[in-house]
């Protein structure tokens, strides 16, 4: 995250510099690569996919319906409506699109086959669930689509391409697939490089693609199948900047991700899965100099606290031809890096769990969610190489042993005569003639099998409790509904608030991060509201100074702390919500410092909140009631102490 800002000085001639960045045209997500063969009918049964009752949420590191049973994501990528373009010469001609295959601006394939024998094939090969790609570009493309582009599916001639993309949303679901909604490009052209698709704000203003995030929510909010807002595709380096995880500046993804996010749970659909891919690249691939994919390794020291609790799910992509510190590209651009395919099975699984299946492996931490391995694929028929075929093994292998859920780059592809871009799982030529992967000469049909047939957890996922870290770094972060409902309760001061249900249960000394937990106890708060900003020592008894020659902000009786605000490093006001009857102790406490050193207990839950600082934490069966500082000379006001009080 860091190496890129040594690369924005004059002292990189332009033209190496432009050079140097082509090697960003790699990773190429999706199929740059080799080619394929085949032909059988459908099959379908006439059955949908196991039955399962949207909307689907999050317990932990797993997804669930809504009646609480795991729904494992067996996904593919459906692209086209996303752009096929290469991005010179005429897009009307097919040599000019990705592979030869020209998509018209919708999901590939709607010339060779109908709709219906397309989504009959998906549910034919175990998937149960599709994440459909679309641009920004496509949104508000009023071009209607021409014959030749739907010739399978001449119903559709002289529709929109996003009136298109409505009826495969449809087509879809009435299939009871589950659709997760992919922005993976600004402009419809294929993704990925130095093209004007790095980040959500490349081609574009923020304010125009959470806009834009609003307007497909509430298109799709009356479909209860279409589950996921995957927020954006791939974020990587432009020409000159780093996209980064918390600097506060407008090239922070992780706070563009939190502001989608919440906005769309808030203003558009609450029901809504809302999934964030980590970073995909950052610097220039050049030996010698700082380069890599940091994917979700940033998770683990500063993670989202969504203003609904269990909506968050991550993503990663993993690809055998790059690697953790390999673009991908080869010639210039490629580094002395080893690729994932280069690993061997052990150092791969390493690796695999140091950037992305930790998040889900780590239970009771902060940044608990699942993890959706979201792009992964490899080279059908014609891929002879023992690298990348072992590599997709092992890959199958890690999903299967994790019990991860997971996504196919690409479904769809041509063919003619049996041959063309091997990548998809199904293929069909011009006559519609489909070849698909279960067909009998396909070696990546075993692997498939075990994978989508692999047996994992199934039935009910009890509630699990639930730790979020609250990080007022830059601004507001007030992750609770109701405090957002209501006016300013700290005007000038950055305001942090805990997700209604949760309290908080940590602080750290310099940093200003808090930890926020349901542990041991049901939601607190009193069903009819009611808080309290606190910002003198009103609420502290006669004879009870638990912090003797510090200034305590202290709820009153029958209140806890969710949250805080800061004035720079300083402690500005506590935020004290009122309890329900019966839930909170009313006397008694302890004071637990940490101006000096950890103090979280022995065994701390909930995971290092502020990793570097000192850091306080109530036991699990506590709950803080105050936070004291000091403004000593030589103090910055932080937090000093917590007061810790029992649960009833």
């Amino acid at each position: 995250m860091e190496g890129a800002a040594a690369v924005r000085g004059s002292w990189v001639p332009k033209i190496a510099s432009a050079l140097l960045l082509l090697a960003l045209s790699v990773p190429v997500p999706a199929a740059a690569r080799p080619p394929d063969r085949t032909t059988a009918p459908v099959e379908d049964t006439g059955a949908p996919p196991a039955d399962w009752t949207p909307p689907l949420s999050t317990r932990g590191r797993w997804i669930v319906d809504a009646n609480g049973d795991r729904f494992r994501l067996r996904s593919g990528n459906w692209h086209g409506a996303s752009g096929t373009w290469n991005g010179s010469g005429s897009a009307d001609e097919d040599a000019n699109h990705h592979a030869g295959e020209n998509a018209h601006r919708i999901p590939l394939g709607l010339d060779r086959a109908p709709m219906a024998e397309i989504v009959a094939s998906f549910r034919e090969i175990g998937i149960n669930s599709v994440r459909l790609p679309f641009s920004n570009e496509m949104i508000r493309d009023t071009r209607p689509v021409t014959a030749d582009a739907v010739t399978a599916n001449p119903e559709l001639e002289g529709r929109t391409p996003l009136q298109v993309y409505d009826a495969v949303v449809r087509a879809l679901t009435d299939a009871h697939l589950a659709v997760i909604l992919n922005n993976h490009t600004n402009t419809t052209r294929w993704c990925c490089g130095v093209d004007g698709n790095e980040r959500w704000n490349a081609s574009q203003s923020a304010g125009s693609w959470e806009n834009d995030w609003l307007f497909m929510a509430r298109r799709y909010r009356d479909n209860p199948r279409v589950v996921g807002a995957d927020l954006y595709n791939e974020v990587r380096r432009s020409v000159w900047d780093d996209p980064n995880w918390g600097l506060g500046d407008r090239h922070d993804w992780f706070a563009a991700s939190q502001r989608a996010g919440d906005r769309i749970l808030t203003e558009a659909n609450p029901d809504l899965l809302i999934i964030v891919e980590g970073i995909n690249w950052t610097g220039l691939p050049v030996d010698g100099l700082p380069h890599g994919r940091p994917t979700l390794e940033p998770v683990r020291d500063l993670s989202h606290t969504l203003v609904d609790s269990g909506k968050l799910v991550h993503s990663a992509h993993f690809y055998g031809y790059t690697g953790p510190r390999h673009s991908g590209a080869t010639g210039i651009g490629e580094t002395s890096d080893p690729r994932y395919q280069d690993l061997t099975p052990a150092e791969l699984t390493d690796v695999l769990d140091r950037q992305a299946f930790y998040v889900a492996g780590d239970a009771d931490r902060h940044y608990t969610a699942p993890v959706w391995i979201s792009e992964f694929g490899v080279g059908g028929r014609e891929e002879t190489g023992a690298a990348p075929r072992a590599w997709f093994e092992n890959v199958v292998d890690h999903l299967i042993r994790t019990d991860a859920d997971f996504a196919y780059w690409p479904l769809v592809g041509w063919h003619e005569n049996r041959r063309g871009n091997g990548w998809a799982l199904l293929h069909w030529d011009a006559a519609g003639r489909r070849m698909a992967v279960h067909d009998g000469d396909d070696w990546r049909s075993d692997a498939w099998r075990r994978l989508v047939e692999a047996p994992g957890r199934t039935g009910h996922v009890p509630p699990v409790t639930e730790w979020a870290m609250l990080s007022p770094d830059h601004g507001d972060f007030v992750a609770s509904r109701r405090m957002r409902a209501l006016p300013d309760w700290d005007p000038g001061a950055r305001k942090a608030a805990c997700p209604d249900g949760l309290r908080l249960a940590g602080l750290s000394h310099t940093g200003n991060r808090g930890l926020c937990t349901d542990v041991r106890a049901a939601a607190l708060d009193d069903p009819g509201g009611g808080h309290e900003v606190v910002k003198d020592e009103r609420h502290v008894p006669p004879g009870r100074d638990w912090a003797s020659g510090y200034t305590k902000l202290q709820c009153a009786d029958g209140h806890f702390l969710a949250g805080y605000s800061v004035r720079g490093a300083a402690v500005s006001a506590a935020l004290c919500r009122k309890a329900a009857p019966g839930t909170l102790t009313g006397t008694g406490g302890r004071t637990v410092w940490f101006d000096r050193g950890d103090n979280r207990g022995t065994s701390p839950k909930g995971g290092d909140f502020a990793r570097g600082h000192h850091k306080g934490q109530c036991a699990d069966d506590e709950y803080a009631a105050g936070i004291a500082w000091t403004g000593r000379i030589g103090s910055s006001r932080t937090p000093d102490a917590l007061y810790c009080r029992p649960l009833s």
